[in-house]
C-alpha cells in the first residue's frame, strides 16, 4: 500500500452545533455521543449545573451478562420515542462480554428485549484479559433505519429492530472471530471498527461495512502494520471526521509508511475506500514503541476551531497533541500544531499512568471551546501550571484546557484551565451545559507481577482474579465543566469497580454500568 503525502487541504468551517443535526433529539446513539467522538451531549436541556447537585441513583439493574475476565458490559447507548410493542419508550442499550445486548425501558429499569448471539465456531487460543473471548465493542444506533449495530464474538455484524430486538441486517462476517474490536462508529451508511493486539489472529486496522444494502455488503478493510502491531486500541474506535476522513491513533509497531506500516502515529484514512490520505508520526516515535507508551490508549477527539478542524490527542506518554485534521504533522508529518508539556507518567511507566480512554470536547454558551484530559496517575512535575487546582491527585485526574490563538502565530493551542481532585482511575468524561461528568473506575491497572520477568511473557501478567484484587467501588462525579468543582459524587451506589467503560447521557439521566453486570441510572431528584 504506497501513501500519497498530501499538503494543506482547503480548511472548512464547520458550526459545532450541526454536531446534533442528524441526532434524534437526547439520543446519545454512539461512543462519545457522535461520530466525532465529542462527548458532548448538545441537546440536553434538563440537566444544569444548578440541578447536578441534586442527583440521586433512580434505578440499577443486574443483567443476565458473564464476565469474561476484566471485561463485561460495553458502554451504553440510549436512543428516545422507540415504538416498542408496549408504546413508545426511551431505551438504554448495553452489549454484553458473553456475547448478548440487553434493551431496558430508561423509566424504570426493566427489560424490555433481550438477545443472546449464537455462534458456530470456538476460540484456538485460552482467553485472558488481553484476548478474552468476548465482546469489546459498544454498539452504534442507526435511527435512520430504527437499528442498532452489534458485534457478536464470532466477528458477526448484526442490525437489530430498536424497539423489539428481531434481526433486520445479517448477521453479516465483518472481521475475524474473537478479535478484540472496538466501539463502532456510523457514517453515511457504513459501519466502522477498529482492532489490535493481533486476537483472533487479525490484524490491526480500520475495518467498514457498508451496510445500505442488506444482501449486498460492502467491506472495507485498512491494515496499518504488515503483522500484528500499531494496534488501534482507543475505547472510541475509529474517530469521524466532517471533513470526510476517518482517524485513529496507532500503537507499538514497525513504522515503514512507504509500505503501509504505521505504528506509534496518528493516521487518517478516506471515506468511503479507506485510503490511508495523511499521518502523523511523533518525532521520538521510535522511543514510544521501544517502550511500550502506546499513543493509542486514548481515543482522538475531532473538533472544530475557528478556520481549522482539530484532532487532539494523547496516550500512554501523557503529553496532548493538537492537529491540524486537514494537514496532520504538515508536511514532514511530524509537526503538530501544538504540544502540551508532559502532564504525567514521570516514571515512563507503561501500565498504570498517562492518558486512557478518550479525550473529550464541549463548547460553552460564550463560544469559549474546551478539551478534556483523564489523566491516570499523579500529575507530572513539569505539567504547567493550572490556575484552578481542587486537591490533592494522587490515582489521577481530569485536566481541561482552553483551546485558544496563540497570539503570534495565531496558531490554536491549549491553555491550562483547571485540573480536578483524586480519580481512581478516570474514565473518558462527557459534557452537558457546563456539567462533566466522569467515573472513577476504581479498578485495579497493574498488568504484571512486581519483580516478574519469566522468559514466557504470559507468566508475567496477572490473573484474572489478581486483576480484581485491589479494587473498589466506581463512584459517578459531576464537576463544574469550567472550573472542576465537584457538584456531586455517587459514594457507595455502584458496588464494584468496571474496566474500559464510559458514561452514556440522554433526557436528563446518566447511565454507567460495572463489572458485576449491573446498570445504573442517576437523575435529579424528584420534588
Amino acid at each position: 500500500m504506497m501513501t500519497a503525502k498530501v499538503g494543506i487541504a482547503p480548511l472548512v468551517f464547520v458550526s459545532w452545533l450541526s454536531v446534533a443535526t442528524s441526532l434524534q433529539a437526547a439520543d446519545w446513539p454512539t461512543f462519545g455521543h457522535d461520530a466525532q467522538r465529542s462527548g458532548w451531549a448538545s441537546e440536553e436541556t434538563t440537566l444544569t449545573t444548578k440541578n447536578a447537585g441534586d442527583l440521586e441513583l433512580k434505578w440499577k439493574v443486574q443483567v443476565k451478562n458473564e464476565a469474561r475476565s476484566i471485561f463485561s458490559l460495553m458502554p451504553p447507548v440510549v436512543a428516545t420515542d422507540v415504538n416498542t410493542p408496549q408504546g413508545k419508550k426511551t431505551l438504554v442499550f448495553v452489549a454484553g462480554a458473553s456475547d448478548s445486548i440487553f434493551a431496558l425501558d430508561a423509566e424504570n429499569g426493566n427489560s424490555v428485549w433481550s438477545r443472546a448471539f449464537d455462534t458456530h465456531v470456538l476460540p484456538k487460543d485460552e482467553p485472558f484479559w488481553l484476548c478474552p473471548n468476548s465482546v469489546n465493542a459498544t454498539p452504534t444506533i442507526d435511527r435512520s433505519r430504527g437499528l442498532i449495530y452489534a458485534m457478536a464474538v464470532d466477528g458477526r455484524l448484526y442490525g437489530l429492530d430498536l424497539g423489539t430486538g428481531e434481526i433486520e441486517f445479517g448477521p453479516a462476517q465483518f472481521v475475524a472471530p474473537f478479535s478484540k474490536n472496538w466501539s463502532l462508529n456510523l457514517f453515511e451508511g457504513s459501519v466502522f471498527t477498529a482492532l489490535s493486539q493481533g486476537c483472533g489472529g487479525n490484524q490491526s486496522g480500520f475495518y467498514s461495512m457498508d451496510v445500505r444494502d442488506p444482501i449486498h455488503p460492502l467491506i472495507r478493510d485498512l491494515y496499518v502494520s504488515l503483522h500484528y502491531g500499531a494496534g488501534i486500541w482507543g475505547r472510541g474506535g475509529p474517530v469521524v471526521g466532517k471533513n470526510n476522513k476517518v482517524y485513529a491513533a496507532t500503537g507499538d509497531g514497525e513504522f515503514d509508511p512507504d509500505h503501509g506500516a504505521f505504528g506509534s502515529s496518528v493516521i487518517a484514512a478516506s471515506l468511503p475506500d479507506l485510503k490511508v490520505t495523511d499521518y502523523f508520526t511523533p518525532t521520538g516515535w521510535n522511543s514510544l514503541t521501544r517502550e511500550d507508551l502506546d499513543i493509542s490508549s486514548a481515543s482522538p477527539v475531532w473538533f472544530p476551531f475557528k478556520n481549522y478542524n482539530l484532532l487532539a490527542v494523547g496516550g500512554k506518554e501523557a503529553v496532548v497533541y493538537l492537529l491540524d485534521a486537514d494537514s496532520l504533522g504538515a508536511k514532514d508529518h511530524h509537526t503538530p500544531l501544538f504540544i502540551t508539556p508532559l502532564l504525567g507518567n514521570d516514571t515512563r511507566d507503561l501500565q498504570q499512568q498517562g492518558i486512557w480512554g478518550a479525550l473529550s470536547t464541549w463548547r460553552d454558551e460564550e463560544g469559549q471551546t474546551w478539551v478534556y484530559v483523564p489523566i491516570w496517575g499523579a500529575m507530572s512535575k513539569r505539567a504547567p501550571k493550572f490556575p484552578i487546582t481542587n486537591g490533592a491527585n494522587p490515582h489521577g485526574s481530569i485536566m481541561a484546557f482552553k483551546v485558544e490563538s496563540d497570539d503570534r502565530s495565531n496558531a490554536p493551542t491549549l491553555v491550562p484551565a483547571w485540573v480536578s481532585g483524586d480519580f481512581k482511575l478516570p474514565d473518558p468524561p462527557i459534557i452537558a451545559n457546563g456539567v462533566l461528568f466522569a467515573l472513577a473506575t476504581g479498578e485495579n491497572p497493574a498488568q504484571t507481577r512486581v519483580g516478574a520477568h519469566n522468559e514466557d511473557w504470559k507468566k508475567n501478567l496477572l490473573t484474572d482474579a489478581e486483576k480484581a484484587e485491589n479494587t473498589r467501588n466506581a463512584v459517578l462525579y459531576a464537576l463544574d465543566a469550567k472550573t472542576g468543582k465537584v457538584l456531586f459524587q455517587s459514594g457507595n451506589s455502584m458496588a464494584s469497580w468496571v474496566h474500559f467503560s464510559g458514561l452514556a447521557l440522554a433526557d436528563g439521566r446518566v447511565y454507567t454500568v460495572d463489572h458485576d453486570s449491573r446498570v445504573y441510572c442517576f437523575g435529579p431528584k424528584t420534588k
